[in-house]
């Protein structure tokens, strides 16, 4: 892709400050979306909750990534912050659709990228799922399904949408991993519940060269799985971590606990999800680190 300019809301979270980054590096002009008073002239305004965005600062940029929301794992899921993840997503992606929609076609974006998440598919067991699967059961499911839909302003507008939806990405920093490193490092680590459900995950590496694939790809519309070739179970997961790590694996977490202290939010970490990125695949895109190994020593530098 030549020097673009592209618009990023979410610029500060653990995917959406990897990619500025990136974008950046490889002279990309990079326009922030902020919740306050804009200080330079490369950030926008704009209020996720009260749908509203500058729209001015949107016209011209090439494309627009939505990657905003509170973190759906730092907190019990209580009914306010469940309202809290509902409306940052919800209401935030139709503030941008809408926005998106609202400028002069020639001023318009060409791309929308909205983050969306794994979370679409609900409970999978052992069943693998990709993109031609139907939505699960429960909050996440009806979350992320609202979410997607939000965007439909700017797909009638005839902008291309591209949802990503993300797995459990292997960071050090943050996100489900930002976690897990401490223990295993601290030789605490060890599976969750009986092990067997499937964990889909995708280094950071990948989601954020993911993302600009989606980007850069004009022929590419709708959802892509951004998750790892092959997923793994918990058990499998947390012995590669601990061969990694060079630490026992030797502690165990039994759901009970789990449901104890994590409450509502136990069902994502003890639930099955086995999500394949067949589109993502299909469409050309090689993974640098397809192996969880790969993953956890990218994540470990």
């Amino acid at each position: 892709m030549e020097h673009s300019r592209i618009a990023v809301a979410g610029s500060s979270g653990l995917i959406g400050s990897a990619l500025v980054r990136s974008l950046t590096a490889d002279g990309h002009e990079v326009v922030r979306l902020v919740r306050r008073p804009p200080r330079s002239k490369d950030e926008v305004r704009w209020d996720p909750e009260g749908k509203s965005v500058d729209a001015a600062g949107l016209a011209g940029c090439d494309a627009v990534v939505n990657l905003a929301g509170a973190n759906v794992g730092s907190r019990r899921w209580t009914e306010a912050y469940k309202a809290k993840l509902r409306s940052g997503r919800v209401l935030g992606t139709a503030a941008l659709a809408e926005a998106i929609a609202a400028l002069k076609p020639e001023k318009r974006p060409r791309v929308f990228v909205n983050g969306s998440a794994i979370g679409y598919y609900g409970e999978t067991g052992e069943r693998a799922v990709d993109e031609s699967s139907p939505a699960g059961q429960g909050f996440l499911p009806s979350l992320v399904v609202d979410w997607e839909g939000a965007a439909a302003p700017a797909q009638e507008a005839g902008v291309r949408t591209v949802f990503p939806r993300t797995g459990l990405v292997v960071a050090r920093d943050g996100g489900a991993w930002g976690r897990l490193f401490p223990l295993f490092k601290a030789g605490l680590g060890g599976r969750m519940g009986n092990g067997r459900q499937y964990w889909s995950f995708v280094s950071l590496h990948d989601e954020v060269a993911a993302i600009r694939h989606l980007i850069d790809t004009d022929a590419l519309t709708g959802p892509f799985n951004v998750t790892a070739p092959q997923p793994l179970t918990n058990r499998e997961i947390t012995e590669a971590m601990g061969r990694v790590l060079h630490r026992p694996t030797l502690f165990t977490v039994p759901a009970p606990v789990l449901r104890t202290v994590l409450g509502e939010m136990a069902g994502d970490v003890l639930g099955s999800q086995r999500v394949l990125p067949k589109r993502l695949l299909e469409s050309g895109f090689t993974f640098a680190f397809p192996e969880i190994e790969g993953a956890v020593r990218a994540a470990a530098r």
